[in-house]
């Protein structure tokens, strides 16, 4: 698997990592500077477009419906969130990250206290870049567990809203029945057969995925 950032040469795989260490300061830059002219947060698809254009242009073409390519490029931005999350928090700056919701914020709590301190399992998981080069059956298997809402954390309600609002529901509802046939309706209208994209189902399909999460595990 070769790097997802552009770049004018090829690596093999065991290159990855140090590559890619080298080209994500330049990400998280880029980054950064998104966030910070986006006061209400973007999606990850509408942060990964604009990483892709101008005047950034640091990701290739991504195949949305393609598990197996969206995946590294996933990783990619993760993994540059969760370091300017780090660089962040030692300026009393907070950043919310989830696919539907990637949003900068401000925070009260003493550096090296709170949150911040605490384990995490999913930033371990991003700032390691040997897991950048998953084979297609460890990628397939994550996609599994995600579907079948076995992923160690619940969402928070505040990204259960934001997944609410793409499926263009008001509030959250009271019941996952609500989710399923709003779902259902939003992916008909979405589709590319009737002015729709990929781009959107994705998006639909994140939202669905996190609220079947919501609503199946009980609150810790």
């Amino acid at each position: 698997m070769t790097s997802a950032l552009t770049s004018s040469g090829s690596s093999s795989p065991t290159d990855v990592p140090s590559e890619l260490s080298e080209q994500t300061g330049h990400l998280i830059i880029a980054l950064e500077a998104i966030l910070r002219e986006s006061p209400r947060g973007v999606s990850e698809l509408t942060l990964i477009k604009a990483l892709q254009a101008a005047p950034w242009q640091l990701l290739g073409k991504v195949d949305f419906t393609s598990p197996t390519q969206l995946y590294p490029v996933h990783f990619l931005v993760f993994h540059g969130l969760y370091r300017l999350r780090d660089e962040l928090g030692g300026k009393g700056e907070t950043l919310s990250i989830s696919p539907l919701l990637i949003r900068l914020g401000t925070s009260d709590v003493v550096a090296g206290h709170g949150p911040l301190a605490e384990s995490d399992k999913l930033r371990e998981f991003y700032l390691d870049l040997s897991q950048y080069s998953l084979s297609e059956q460890a990628i397939s298997a994550m996609m599994n567990d995600f579907w079948a809402g076995r992923t160690s954390q619940r969402p928070a309600p505040d990204d259960a809203r934001e997944a609410a609002r793409v499926l263009g529901l008001q509030q959250l509802p009271a019941s996952f029945d609500e989710v399923k046939h709003r779902f259902r309706r939003a992916v008909m209208q979405a589709h590319p057969d009737r002015g729709g994209s990929t781009e959107d189902v994705q998006a639909l399909n994140e939202a669905f995925g996190t609220l079947r999460i919501f609503f199946t595990d009980p609150p810790t």
